[in-house]
């Protein structure tokens, strides 16, 4: 299959694009074929390398149109709620995160241990969202539901590794915490971010 009629060059880059998102989230950036992608979108491998030189190329395009916004999803409701509750819902619910979710930074994250342009575009998309959130933490300090000494890079750093860590894991059958022990967890951490606390040690 080759070029659909009528179809405008700019609507079949955006066809591989979603049908690449939708690849890479349901068989691994690894796993998954150009003619998988082609197949996805209704068109041919040339059709495919017309628009991108290949299948790191087409993660890298993906990432660049929607790799913020992943992180926006991931923390959807932030806006207008104190980030140390909306830890606390999403730690609620870390243990059974939705499929798909955050599924495409996922993997630019394993891609980008191999392949530096994948890394490139991944820090970059990467430190874009973790300025949104960061963004949202200092209004929290400034209305006094933070604790302003804290830096809100740091907080919003641990809240997207929070994150990307449940999604990393999500894949593999471990035994399901109880809920109120998990919930005590989930809260405690909150809490610390509203608490003032001493002196951070020294790492070592």
């Amino acid at each position: 299959m080759g070029r659909i009629a009528g179809l405008r060059a700019e609507d079949t880059r955006q066809r591989l694009l979603d049908a690449a998102a939708s690849e890479f989230d349901r068989r691994g950036f690894e796993g998954t074929r150009v003619a998988d992608i082609a197949a996805g979108a209704d068109l041919s491998n040339g059709a495919l390398y017309g628009h991108f030189r290949s299948k790191s190329d087409l993660l890298s395009a993906a990432l660049t149109e929607r790799g913020a916004k992943e992180i926006e999803e991931l923390f959807a409701g932030a806006e207008g709620h104190s980030i140390a509750d909306l830890l606390a819902d999403i730690g609620r619910h870390l243990d059974r995160v939705p499929a798909g979710r955050g599924g495409l930074m996922v993997e630019a994250l394993v891609a980008s241990r191999r392949d530096p342009e994948v890394a490139d575009v991944t820090s970059r998309h990467l430190a874009e969202g973790l300025d949104w959130l960061s963004a949202l933490i200092r209004d929290d300090q400034q209305a006094g539901r933070i604790d302003e000494d804290l830096d809100a890079q740091g907080v919003a750093r641990f809240c997207v590794m929070l994150m990307l860590g449940a999604l990393l894991m999500a894949p593999a059958d471990l035994p399901a915490i109880p809920r109120p022990g998990w919930a005590d967890v989930i809260y405690r951490i909150a809490d610390g971010f509203t608490t003032v606390a001493g002196e951070a040690p020294e790492p070592k």
